[in-house]
């Protein structure tokens, strides 16, 4: 079962998932989606029990509830955005833009190569102009990597990546279905990039923003977490030389969170205002030692 797991986890999700509800909402079943969404969160959960990454990341840091209330809000959030899609395409988009007549899938494949380019640049924007950094440090304050971790937001930064994934579909006329395939692709997607499940993806890791790579972008440490921004894929990443790997690092809680922010919030409530205190702007009297090198020029401001 573990070797099942550490080798088909990731096809199954990507795949079987994602190509149900694809499939499901081609064929005009629009609501049945969300059926796909239940399955790929039961199975995320049911992979980290039997091949965790980390034992103790299966045991709530005083995180679950908190957590579980993020997830909810933004969820929230991301179907009342599609539910909104129709009129917003009615009033910004272009006519006779988007490509209609090509295959289903083929249309999903451009929304999330599309979207991932504009929630990269929102990410690495994140990481570089203080203000969007006091609402991205809720995100970066995790001591644990498990699959609701994607879905850790403030909702303010939320709606800031979701805008810039979606603002441009929206100019180009982005059906519904394919609005409510790519909502299940990016929740999918979440639970993969975060998952405490100790997966193999071979030479896809360079390619796939899952999680080998993704806990590169939550070191703590000033600068050295700039990288792998990428939602979907690492494309953007490698072409803006963001893309940071190590076959032979390994990641505790100690790696994870802030190094200037030690003790930021725990609470849901206490997360959603510390962006409007004082507290919550960027510093820099922080640690500067690090077990890693300096693999990117520039510094974040965790």
């Amino acid at each position: 079962m573990r070797t099942l797991i550490r080798y088909g986890y990731v096809p199954f999700m990507l795949l079987a998932i994602n190509g149900t509800g694809i499939a499901i909402l081609s064929s005009g079943g629009h609501k049945l989606w969300l059926l796909g969404l239940l399955l790929a969160i039961a199975s995320s959960f049911a992979a980290e029990r039997v091949l965790p990454y980390r034992q103790d990341w299966n045991t709530s840091h005083d995180d679950s509830r908190r957590d579980a209330l993020h997830a909810a809000v933004n969820e929230t959030v991301t179907l009342g955005s599609v539910a909104a899609l129709p009129i917003l395409t009615a009033i910004a988009s272009i006519d006779g833009v988007w490509p209609h007549d090509w295959p289903f899938l083929v249309q999903v494949l451009i929304a999330v190569l599309v979207a991932d380019l504009g929630i990269t640049l929102v990410r690495l924007a994140s990481h570089k102009i203080p203000a969007l950094w006091r609402f991205h440090a809720v995100h970066h304050s995790v001591k644990r990597a498990y699959g609701f971790n994607g879905l850790m937001k403030h909702p303010l930064h939320q709606t800031i990546e979701t805008a810039a994934g979606v603002a441009p579909l929206i100019l180009l006329g982005l059906p519904t279905s394919v609005a409510y395939a790519l909502a299940l692709c990016v929740a999918v997607q979440l639970l993969l990039q975060h998952s405490n499940v100790d997966y193999r993806v071979g030479p896809l890791r360079a390619v796939l923003a899952l999680n080998q790579a993704h806990r590169f972008h939550h070191l703590k440490w000033a600068g050295i977490g700039d990288v792998n921004f990428g939602l979907f894929t690492l494309i953007w990443d490698h072409l803006l030389r963001t893309y940071s790997y190590d076959p032979e690092r390994r990641f505790t809680s100690d790696d994870l969170g802030m190094a200037a922010k030690p003790h930021y919030p725990n609470g849901y409530l206490a997360q959603l205002a510390e962006p409007f205190r004082p507290s919550g702007a960027c510093t820099t009297d922080q640690p500067h030692t690090n077990p890693l090198p300096q693999v990117k020029p520039g510094a974040a401001p965790h």
